[in-house]
């Protein structure tokens, strides 16, 4: 049978229940708004012993108690329950009759009793023999005549082996078929689907040849006899006059059908495969049904129906525990049995409930049991059914592996050959990669090695530049100080000359001054020799920035003045930085940091110069650039600070920048190995280098130093 035409008729049987269930909803309550019918909720009753006759019942009539409208369950024991009830609730009925909602009582008398005696008897019951019926049901009833209309009160005695509940209904004769073919309706739709489901299932045994199948198929016949029973169907259909089943038919069907459902577990889940310890326990189970059904064939009825209950609310949580153990070992099928179970846990547990008097008793609980049942076949069938499909698969995935297996044996030279091919091209990509990280790493070499030449380079020409600026530094302040002093000789003799020379001497002096402009060449002399001053001064600050610049090579950790290295940086990018770029320093006092110094400057000089580079490529477009230096300390660490109002970051760039030959710059200005060595180096000096940047708001390149490499706090 294909997939497609299981499904579609597993759908069809869904929608048939469902539309059972709606139809049995809306047909109950229909019948409860159309017949004229008034239900015996209040009585008063008397549990006594079997043996007490109607006399002495009728004495001790003052005795009863009242059942305050809501004691309708009795239990299960070895007494009689006498009921009474008042005659006025006949008022208004033509041709009353007095059904019970329950077929499963043994004996049932009822008594017309008028000024202390019986003016009337009747007796009915399934153990009853020879009833004449005046209409054919499977219901108990009474037809009441005058007798019992014009009694002072009704006395009924109920006598049964099981449970004890009296529900009754007092209904119009003529409303009475109405009445009962509620029951016939819900007992012919459940009876449909029990029916359907067993052929359709049977039609699978026989196509499949599973056991499975078989043993479902029992399960669901026992299912059915086992609500029929409860309903009083069996009774009426089957076997109307045979007592000893009508008094063992609910114990017997129910136990089987637990039983053949237990085997259809085991069989369905594979218990003993995925839990054989509990699979164990189910051993004991069957003892325990085993002695039901001894128990009621050969001894005590009211025993075995009193285990029956016990052990039915026992093994539904069993059974569910066992479905959700294999469920969680990962069978797939365990989920459709764990949901009937569920449902047909809930339907024994009100049952059960109601038969041992722990819930009211009532039309709800009386029905339960018949939806829970066939619902759960319903489900159990779509279990079936699924693991149908699962197995389908599975059988399908094995031939689909043969298969593949075989293409693989045909094509085996070919795929052999591309393994090589992909073996040789994996291989050739392993060693282009190392070759790759090869020349990363020699290129970074390549340019450490480069910052050391540059920086011994660097430090030869500050060296040599030092002397000689030296010099004019040193020689600066005599020679202003000469220069003043020959001014002064200067002004003198032309003070002195004013009063001693002679006109013509005089006039000839001025001619002299005139024509050299002596004035303007003190301003100039007085000029030349600031402007002297101002370039040894930045000649010498430059030299000094070189000397802290050039020191890439060193190896040794020193105690570094880092606002130097901050200022010296600084220094040397002053000509590539414009004009309108603001430098803003918000210094904090520092301790002297143990680091190497030659590869800090080269961190703060490939930062500040991104900064730069960042802020003039967007000149125009910043109100205020400016690059932001800031400093503080901790106990054992310090923090500097470079931020920029540039255009900042977006994410992705900002997670990639610090990958060697990642860069942003046009082709040919940028090596991108930058920032790559600026992280090697700070974490080298175990520290750490952050960055916080969002695209509009600039960049903060965040980093932070230990204050000791090497040498220990002591002073701590």
């Amino acid at each position: 049978m294909s997939y497609y035409l299981k499904t579609q008729i597993g759908e069809k049987m869904s929608k048939i229940f469902a539309l059972t269930i709606s139809f049995l909803l809306l047909s109950s309550f229909a019948f409860s708004q159309d017949l004229e019918k008034v239900k015996l909720d209040c009585f008063s009753y008397s549990l006594e012993e079997p043996t007490k006759k109607v006399e002495e019942v009728i004495n001790s009539i003052d005795q009863f108690t009242d059942n305050n409208c809501n004691q309708f369950n009795f239990g299960i024991n070895r007494n009689v329950v006498w009921i009474k009830i008042d005659a006025q609730e006949l008022e208004g009925f033509k041709e009353p009759i007095l059904t019970l909602n329950s077929a499963a009582i043994d004996y049932v008398n009822l008594y017309a009793v008028k000024r202390d005696s019986v003016t009337n008897h009747q007796s009915i019951g399934r153990l009853v023999a020879n009833v004449e019926e005046e209409i054919d049901s499977h219901k108990l009833y009474f037809s009441l005549s005058e007798k019992e209309k014009e009694a002072d009160y009704l006395l009924i005695k109920l006598e049964n082996s099981d449970k004890k509940i009296f529900i009754s209904t007092l209904v119009e004769a003529s409303d009475f078929g109405d009445f009962q073919d509620f029951e016939f309706v819900l007992f012919a739709l459940l009876t449909g689907v029990f029916i359907g489901l067993f052929f359709y299932n049977l039609f699978l045994y026989f196509s499949v040849k599973d056991n499975i199948y078989f043993v479902y198929v029992v399960h669901t016949l026992l299912a059915w006899l086992a609500q029929a029973s409860i309903l009083g169907f069996t009774q009426f259909l089957f076997w109307p006059d045979w007592d000893w089943m009508n008094l063992r038919s609910i114990v017997l069907f129910s136990s089987l059908v637990s039983i053949v459902g237990i085997l259809f577990l085991k069989m369905f889940l594979s218990t003993s495969k995925f839990v054989p310890t509990l699979d164990k326990g189910f051993n004991f189970i069957f003892l325990v049904y085993a002695f039901i059904l001894s128990n009621a064939l050969i001894f005590s009825i009211t025993l075995s129906y009193q285990v029956l209950l016990v052990t039915q609310s026992i093994v539904v949580l069993y059974v569910l525990f066992v479905a959700y153990s294999v469920l969680k070992k990962g069978f797939r099928p365990a989920r459709y049995y764990l949901l009937a179970w569920s449902v047909f846990m809930i339907g024994i547990f009100l049952f059960v409930s109601s038969e041992m008097g722990l819930i009211p008793t009532n039309e709800f609980t009386a029905y339960i049991m018949p939806f829970g049942s066939a619902l759960e076949v319903v489900l159990l069938s779509f279990a079936l059914a699924d693991k149908i499909n699962i197995l389908k698969k599975e059988k399908e995935e094995e031939q689909a592996q043969r298969l593949q297996v075989l293409k693989e044996n045909e094509n085996l030279i070919r795929e052999q050959n591309s393994l090589l091919e992909e073996k040789v091209k994996l291989r050739t990509d392993e060693l282009e990669q190392a070759l790759r990280n090869l020349q990363n790493t020699q290129s970074q070499l390549v340019n450490q090695e480069k910052m050391a030449s540059l920086g011994q380079l660097t430090a030869g020409i500050a060296h040599e530049i030092n002397n000689p600026i030296n010099f004019v530094s040193s020689n600066i302040t005599p020679l202003k100080r000469d220069v003043k002093d020959i001014m002064e000789v200067i002004e003198f003799y032309r003070k002195s000359g004013n009063n001693e020379f002679a006109p013509e001497t005089l006039k000839a002096a001025k001619r002299l001054e005139e024509d050299l402009e002596l004035d303007y060449v003190l301003d100039e002399v007085d000029q030349l020799l600031r402007g002297m001053e101002d370039g040894a001064k930045r000649t010498v600050e430059i030299v000094k920035g070189l000397r802290l610049f050039s020191r890439v090579d060193e190896q040794d950790v020193k105690k570094v003045d880092l606002h130097d290295g901050l200022n010296s940086t600084l220094i040397l990018l002053n000509s590539t930085i414009p004009g309108k770029i603001r430098i803003v320093r918000e210094f904090g006092e520092l301790p002297m940091v143990e680091c190497l110094a030659g590869k800090i400057n080269q961190v703060f000089m490939n930062i500040i110069n991104n900064a730069v580079h960042a802020l003039s490529d967007h000149i125009d477009q910043i109100a205020d650039p400016k690059i932001t230096l800031r400093s503080r300390a901790y106990q054992e660490h310090v923090v500097i600070e470079i931020e920029d109002n540039g255009p900042g970051m977006p994410e992705h760039v900002k997670q990639r920048i610090f990958e060697p030959f990642f860069t942003t710059k046009a082709v040919g200005k940028g090596t991108g190995l930058g920032l790559s060595i600026v992280y090697s180096i700070i974490e080298n000096h175990k520290g750490t280098l952050e960055v916080e940047t969002e695209e509009g708001k600039g960049t903060t390149f965040i980093i932070t130093l230990p204050i000791y490499q090497n040498t220990p706090n002591y002073g701590s």
